[in-house]
């Protein structure tokens, strides 16, 4: 049995159990009157999900290379138990594509201080990557920094993986909660698979909150890949090799007020969210970051704009591109969203599609 598959059954096994020996039950069943199994189950689990689809449209010089299509991005849907008080278990399922998360979360200290998570989960590296695109900006979501060097995106070197892994984390807010830690210890393979040599990776986050509205984050991820095929743009690493992998990130984001998910007209924020990633996998080096900002400007509608470049070969010409986006966002209930928005693409002569525009359009319907 994969290794995967293994950890899902274990993490489930031991919350059903919990759950079935949990004081409430036992309660339950000391009484004479028939337990209410159903109140109790419902009360303790919280389903949540969102689905994305649009449509994109990519002009290039060459009307040949031209597309236009419909897509369906995300179909997900989790569940979360709460058993105790302190111990909760998640299932994520995406079924556009596949298992996304499960894991389980136990909150050690009597505050938020100390938390462990053991299981595929969303990790720790960049400010974007742990943030759903339920609530980011951008229609592709995440910028190409954060795509590659993330592992959000296509990367051919460790395959696509939706920027999750497997393996242990803690984490905790101190200080009255205006200082966030994270580490982690990961395998480094990605989701839904087993790894595939001996080494762990090493991640951890820091975050600061001098101010309500401001977080300033640095992140860091050394460890070893085992490449599932090869890169145009590091033709040093053939399939099967391991290599050195390691990132850094720093960034910052400031918004107005916080934002509430019991409201969505009258709680928007205004945000800008900047960050600079960079990274080496074996001796080729990447760089790249964003800026992005979100103004309300009337009703229930939002201007957005990003700017945004990465370069996947430091040391050789032609592997940059620089993506210059405008749109609108509007909420038409909570969560629930229409956005359109206009990319012009700039483009190094290595990458296929040289410079081209990209208009998206995107309806989000979430609970």
């Amino acid at each position: 049995m994969k290794k995967s598959n293994t950890l899902l059954i274990a993490t489930m096994v031991a919350a059903l159990a919990a759950f079935s020996h949990s004081p409430v039950v036992a309660q339950q069943k000391s009484d004479k009157q028939e337990p209410n199994w159903l109140q109790n189950l419902t009360s303790r689990i919280t389903l949540n999900g969102y689905a994305q689809a649009g449509w994109s449209n990519i002009n290039p010089k060459k009307p040949a290379d031209e597309t236009n299509m419909y897509n369906l991005k995300r179909t997900l849907l989790w569940a979360k138990a709460r058993i105790t008080d302190r111990w909760s278990f998640l299932f994520m399922h995406d079924f556009s594509s596949v298992v996304q998360e499960f894991y389980t979360d136990y909150r050690i200290t009597r505050d938020k201080s100390l938390t462990v998570r053991l299981g595929q989960f969303k990790h720790s590296y960049t400010m974007e990557n742990p943030m759903s695109p339920t609530q980011l900006e951008l229609i592709d979501v995440y910028s190409q920094a954060v795509l590659y060097l993330a592992g959000e995106g296509p990367d051919p070197l460790n395959g696509v993986n939706y920027g999750r892994d497997q393996g242990l984390m803690v984490f905790g807010d101190l200080l009255n909660d205006r200082l966030h830690y994270e580490l982690a210890l990961m395998s480094g393979q990605g989701i839904n698979c087993d790894d595939k040599n001996n080494q762990k990776d090493f991640l951890c986050k820091l975050e600061v909150r001098p101010f309500d509205g401001l977080r300033i984050v640095g992140s860091g991820y050394l460890g070893t890949g085992n490449a599932v095929g090869t890169a145009a743009w590091n033709p040093t690493i053939q399939k099967g090799d391991n290599y050195k992998r390691n990132r850094y990130s720093v960034g910052a984001e400031y918004k107005t007020q916080a934002y509430s998910e019991g409201l969505y007209k009258e709680a928007r924020p205004a945000s800008i969210r900047a960050e600079w990633l960079g990274g080496k996998d074996g001796d080729v080096g990447s760089r790249g970051g964003y800026v992005t900002t979100c103004i309300p400007v009337y009703d229930a509608l939002d201007i957005v704009a990003s700017g945004e470049t990465f370069d996947r070969n430091t040391k050789a010409d032609g592997w940059d591109q620089t993506n210059l986006t405008v749109g609108l966002q509007y909420w038409f209930y909570k969560k629930c969203r229409l956005q359109v928005q206009y990319t012009r693409c700039l483009c190094g002569e290595n990458i296929s599609n040289k410079d081209y525009n990209w208009l998206q359009a995107q309806v989000q319907v979430a609970f």
